[in-house]
């Protein structure tokens, strides 16, 4: 059974939020234990986990490519339109993730 749109969007950015604030925090303790600075450390691994918290919120890749296939050679544009507003909701949650996590650390203050 299909999950309803507005749930999926929600969800979609709230994932992508928490694998960046958790996987910095859990970088950030890792980098600790080996003796390097923690914030530098949380403020790269920011940079990095973007990708993959995208990709962890629409649920991989191939889901989001066969909804693009089937909008384009079945007519359903509207998978395409739904799909494109769930990578924004995720893009979302990922980049307020980063700039939580950059006012954390003040890493962009020169």
């Amino acid at each position: 059974m299909k999950e309803p749109f507005i749930p999926a969007f929600f969800d979609s950015y709230f994932i992508a939020l928490g694998v960046m604030l958790g996987g910095t925090i859990i970088g950030a303790i890792g980098a600790f234990l080996v003796g390097e600075p923690p914030l530098t450390a949380m403020f790269r691994l920011s940079n990095r986990l973007k990708i993959w918290a995208l990709v962890a919120a629409i649920g991989g890749t191939f889901d989001a490519f066969y909804n693009f296939e089937r909008g384009i050679f079945e007519g359903a544009t509207n998978d395409i339109v739904k799909q494109i507003l769930l990578i924004i909701s995720a893009m979302g949650g990922a980049q307020t993730g980063a700039l939580i996590i950059q006012w954390l650390t003040g890493e962009h203050v020169l």
